[in-house]
């Protein structure tokens, strides 16, 4: 095998530009906390694996016979590294609808302001989006998402994706629409989400304001940020089973739509 990676050096650099692309922009493993010397790491061995199972005929003319390098190789090089931005983008953009399902409501529970860094999404985050984040990545790791992803999907991506295919015009009009139909999952998903818990905190708004307006002796509006906070973690915990099977279907339907992806680009073989 080592043997196979030192006659295909060319390839196996564009292989690790990929793979290191796609760990530095996915949650968890982007976290600076990781170190580089690790990602390089993952990076080598995620190429020694994926490369016996990819054919490299589509980069053949563009690397020359003695094996050094031009301005075509590094222009697909950074394609390579494009596609993986794309697939670990994507993959952001599913937990990242967590992260904004807890910031819907944060204002209306009296978390606004209790902003604190998110070493997973690496921003400034409200508590309840960081506690979503961390519950959706406790769940993509126990359910093997990570190693569908590095097992599945980046293996299919090279067997249907690369930077030539992307360059044509109907690979450019995919990659858009993917995108779109990414971000627009990301707000349906965190509406779905939050929806229950603003309704009801609405509600009880209405309610505290009614009142507060017929007894004002009450001063229900000193009490109304505590009412608001065990509200909101009692229908958390209730909820707490069917928020756990909505993220896991959402990290279903968010690969279909990865999947089908890949599928369009097979088609174009």
């Amino acid at each position: 095998m080592l043997e196979r990676i030192v006659q295909n050096a060319p390839f196996f650099l564009l292989v690790c530009g990929r793979c290191f692309a796609l760990i530095m922009t996915l949650p968890l493993f982007s976290m600076r906390t990781i170190s580089r010397r690790v990602k390089l790491t993952l990076t080598f061995y995620l190429a020694y694996i994926i490369l016996p199972h990819i054919s490299l005929d589509t980069y053949m003319p563009y690397i020359s016979s003695d094996g050094s390098f031009s301005l075509d190789y590094i222009l697909v090089l950074g394609g390579e590294v494009f596609i993986g931005i794309i697939t670990g983008f994507f993959v952001n953009i599913i937990f990242t609808a967590f992260s904004a399902a807890g910031q819907f409501f944060a204002f209306q529970m009296g978390f606004s302001a209790s902003e604190v860094y998110d070493a997973l999404s690496q921003v400034e985050n409200p508590l309840m989006g960081q506690f979503f984040n961390l519950i959706a990545m406790l769940l993509f790791l126990q359910n093997q998402w990570g190693q569908r992803l590095f097992g599945g999907a980046l293996v299919s991506s090279f067997q249907t994706m690369n930077a030539l295919k992307i360059v044509a015009a109907a690979g450019q009009d995919k990659i858009v629409t993917f995108m779109l139909a990414g971000l627009t999952k990301l707000f349906a998903d965190a509406f779905i989400i939050a929806l229950p818990i603003m309704g009801t905190l609405l509600l009880v708004s209405i309610t505290t304001g009614i009142l507060g307006k017929a007894a004002p002796q009450m001063n229900l509006l000193s009490e109304g940020f505590p009412i608001m906070i065990l509200l909101t973690f009692f229908i958390i915990t209730n909820l707490m089973g069917v928020l756990c099977n909505f993220f896991i279907a959402s990290f279903g339907s968010g690969f279909t739509l990865l999947e089908s992806l890949f599928a369009f680009f097979r088609g174009g073989q």
